[in-house]
């Protein structure tokens, strides 16, 4: 099993190149299922979790060409309408190739999910959507089977805001009969860059961005071309490193515009950002300072960036308390964290973080896939070797981190 070997210290000077988003991609991919023609995409990231989908959809008869960060997907020729437990269970976003194959093929057999284990993160309001525009749904055996002859256009109001959700109703709603409104919809950019690849393929909605989308659906959707988002949360983690551990850095092919409060989070933290249409620049020659946040949905502080601002926090000045709202199980990294020397209180939903002066290198272990990151942002601040185990977690999210890193002045290195 991989490990990633860190010994701290060094300043980050340089340029990284951000890949695209792992969360826009992969529904963007089962939106493949929705049409007959050929779906052209590109900065599509190499990531394990894009694997596991391509697995997955091409055992459905989904033809898949791949060049690099290009993919044509062809949908023309689908054999099946079953998504194994085999392939489910180490990647929750499976759950996302139930909309589409609904709506399309009028029946769908999903695994119920697995993935990272940082809290409950139930489908039901994907069912109760599903319901709503007409599917008859059992689960038997550990899997949902849904069937419709076309589902129905209706009015959806989702009793709390869900990503996926969301996306799997947007897809399924792309090809039902007559107008859809999802109500407390989630408005993360990677919804948006779906809706985005959704109406270039003949889907009309409306309210794109909101939190209230409205579709008319369509005979059918044809192909189209598109090109995924950058990976905002991939953005922020660099940014995080960078002010950790000091130096004068340029992300190429980023957004500033969907980081907003990360952005504000880490000016309080006493970084220096220049901002361009797809550059981000960083500058840090201080100590941080300690900055406290609560986790919310987007546009608020996104959850996905809460482990590594945490290990920012270790280094700082001060003290910070860091309050999770969206997921129960998501302070695995804390015990981790402290191995390296921090100083970290857990109290329910929020932690209490007291800034120290050093870490130092220790064994850790990844426990999910944003742990992983805070881990080596802790490592590439700490003195002297740090060893992190489980990196599978970190090669799930992150396009080639040690590469990256390694091209700015990070001494990392990826052992057996």
């Amino acid at each position: 099993m991989d490990k990633l070997l860190i010994t701290g210290g060094n300043r980050l000077s340089g340029d990284i190149t951000i890949s695209g988003a792992k969360n826009a991609a992969l529904p963007i991919l089962c939106a493949g299922l929705l049409t007959s023609d050929t779906v052209q995409l590109s900065n599509v990231p190499h990531l394990q979790d894009i694997n596991t989908m391509l697995k997955l959809l091409k055992q459905m008869g989904l033809r898949v060409e791949q060049d690099d960060d290009r993919l044509a997907l062809n949908g023309a020729d689908i054999s099946s309408c079953e998504a194994p437990y085999e392939l489910v269970k180490t990647m929750r976003a499976s759950i996302l190739v139930l909309g589409p194959l609904v709506a399309r093929f009028g029946e769908a057999r999903v695994s119920l999910p697995g993935g990272c284990a940082i809290g409950s993160r139930p489908v039901d309001q994907h069912i109760k959507g599903l319901q709503a525009m007409g599917a008859e749904i059992t689960i038997e055996a550990g899997y949902i089977h849904a069937k419709a002859k076309r589902l129905k256009g209706t009015r959806i109001v989702t009793d709390m805001i869900t990503v996926t959700g969301t996306e799997n109703l947007l897809m399924a709603a792309t090809l039902a009969d007559g107008e859809t409104v999802l109500e407390n919809a989630a408005r993360e950019p990677e919804v948006t860059d779906l809706a985005n690849l959704l109406v270039a393929m003949g889907a009309k909605i409306d309210g794109i961005g909101t939190d209230r989308l409205v579709i008319q659906g369509v005979d059918k959707l044809h192909g189209a071309s598109h090109e995924v988002i950058a990976d905002r949360i991939e953005t922020g983690t660099f940014l995080c490193a960078v002010a950790a551990v000091g130096g004068d850095v340029t992300l190429r092919k980023t957004r500033s515009d969907i980081l907003d409060v990360a952005l504000d989070k880490l000016r309080e933290v006493g970084a220096i950002l220049t901002t361009g249409s797809d550059w981000i620049r960083v500058q840090m020659a201080a100590r941080p300072k300690a900055v406290s946040f609560r986790t919310t949905e987007y546009p608020g502080f996104p959850t996905d960036m809460q482990a590594q601002f945490m290990a920012l926090n270790c280094l700082a000045e001060g003290s910070a308390r860091v309050t999770e709202t969206i997921f129960e199980n998501r302070f695995m990294h804390v015990q981790e964290l402290n191995r390296l020397g921090a100083s970290i209180d857990i109290d329910g939903h929020t932690a209490i973080v007291q800034g120290v002066e050093k870490l130092v290198g220790a064994p850790v272990m990844a426990t999910d896939l944003r742990a992983s990151a805070s881990l080596v942002i802790a490592a590439l601040a700490a003195q002297g070797e740090t060893l992190v185990d489980r990196i599978y977690h970190l090669d799930r999210g992150y396009d080639r981190m040690e590469v990256k890193l390694s091209a700015v002045g990070a001494n990392i290195q990826r052992v057996k």
